[in-house]
């Protein structure tokens, strides 16, 4: 039956499709959903509520059903381009960056100002580790709309990952000044121009970090950057003959890397982490008794049972300032070890310092005061690589303090 045969089934397909538009600009997104269903099961095959329902679906994060409804629309209409750009960004969520890029580039050789199109494009390119295609991307979005504080940024992150600082530092001052979250990008930016850098990354800039990293972080980390801290860090502890110990934390304990070591170290072994995802990582595990989703200094000051190990591997490296973290950390021992590693900073007149790569390196002078300011004397300091960077071995200190007993 056509639609001119049946007046009140189209008018019904237009009345849903209208109220579907309406609770889409209002982000009333489950909502908008159904309208745009009611409207295709009155007459199936409209591109144009096909490429609103895949609008729709890709804010609700259910790129599968938006890729499903955008190839709908692109069989109603083959050279629809909004249907091409939803069947692109699809493929980029659901990490298909190979089938991703050539819809990109079909969408744009179809019309090369579409400024989202070029923005997704880059995202794309950065995901295949193509980061010089990609700045270039994020380059003809800023140049279509200067005002892009996400393209600036991407600008600014791509040429700081290709050594190029100025580049990096001028692009993150465009997303400041184009209303770029203010602390993440001051911290950007402290990172390229060697200065003013704040005592610690916004916690946000951390948890999400991580989060996002945690189902390749091990991989990654192990396979690729060889990283072998938290083995050193351990190997040293064991070294020192001071076990076995009460209870032990694990600050900042990740997927659970030093999990299995320290396990036979402890009758009690308790990690957290600020990334949730983290934690479930390390729960799979099964060798710690108490996992929590916490920032360290937060943990520390609520109390609990003491500890007379406190482990802290990779974690200084994003923070600045360690003061609040010591003296957490001496409040909760009673006894026993506090030991952790850091990347070496060669430079005994600074503390520390925010380095390009985002991580603090910190000097053994200024660590050694601080142990002493806060009660610890020193057991063992050892230097050693903790990982590579660019496939250069990243020099780093491996620090054993001692807690007396309260």
């Amino acid at each position: 039956m056509t639609e001119a045969a049946d007046p009140s089934r189209f008018e019904r397909a237009k009345n849903e499709f209208f109220a579907g538009l309406g609770c889409l600009e209002r982000s009333e997104l489950a909502a908008a959903e159904q309208h745009f269903l009611a409207s295709l099961a009155a007459i199936p095959g409209r591109a144009s509520t096909l490429v609103n329902l895949a609008a729709t679906q890709l804010a609700l994060a259910r790129p599968a059903d938006a890729l499903a409804s955008a190839d709908a629309a692109l069989r109603a209409e083959p050279d629809g381009l909004d249907a091409l750009l939803h069947r692109a960004t699809a493929l980029l969520q659901l990490g298909r960056h190979e089938q991703a890029l050539p819809a990109f580039d079909r969408l744009l050789a179809a019309d090369a100002g579409i400024i989202e199109a070029w923005f997704r494009r880059g995202q794309t390119l950065e995901r295949l580790g193509r980061r010089s295609d990609a700045l270039a991307s994020f380059r003809r979005v800023v140049a279509l709309d200067p005002t892009r504080a996400d393209a600036w940024s991407g600008c600014g992150t791509l040429a700081r990952e290709l050594g190029r600082l100025d580049d990096a530092a001028h692009a993150f001052r465009e997303a400041l000044r184009h209303g770029a979250d203010r602390s993440l990008h001051e911290y950007y930016l402290a990172a390229v121009v060697g200065e003013a850098a704040p005592s610690a990354p916004p916690r946000e800039y951390v948890r999400s970090l991580f989060d996002d990293y945690a189902d390749e972080f091990e991989t990654h980390l192990v396979s690729a950057l060889r990283y072998r801290g938290h083995l050193e860090l351990i190997e040293g502890l064991a070294a020192l003959g001071r076990g076995p110990f009460r209870s032990a934390l694990d600050i900042g304990c990740g997927t659970g890397l030093c999990g299995p070591l320290l396990r036979p170290m402890a009758e009690r072994l308790a990690g957290i982490d600020l990334a949730p995802k983290m934690i479930d990582k390390a729960t799979a595990l099964g060798v710690y008794d108490v996992l929590e989703a916490a920032d360290a200094v937060d943990y520390l000051r609520r109390g609990g049972p003491p500890h007379d190990l406190v482990v802290a591997s990779d974690v200084l490296i994003y923070i600045g300032d360690p003061a609040p973290l010591f003296a957490a950390v001496r409040a909760a021992m009673d006894g026993g070890v506090f030991c952790f590693s850091v990347e070496a900073l060669d430079d005994d007149d600074s503390d520390f310092r925010l380095q390009p790569s985002l991580r603090y390196a910190h000097s053994e002078a200024y660590l050694q005061r601080l142990a002493a300011a806060h009660g610890f004397t020193l057991l063992a300091a050892r230097r050693g690589a903790v990982r590579e960077d660019q496939r250069q071995p990243i020099a780093g200190l491996y620090i054993y303090l001692g807690a007396a007993t309260s």
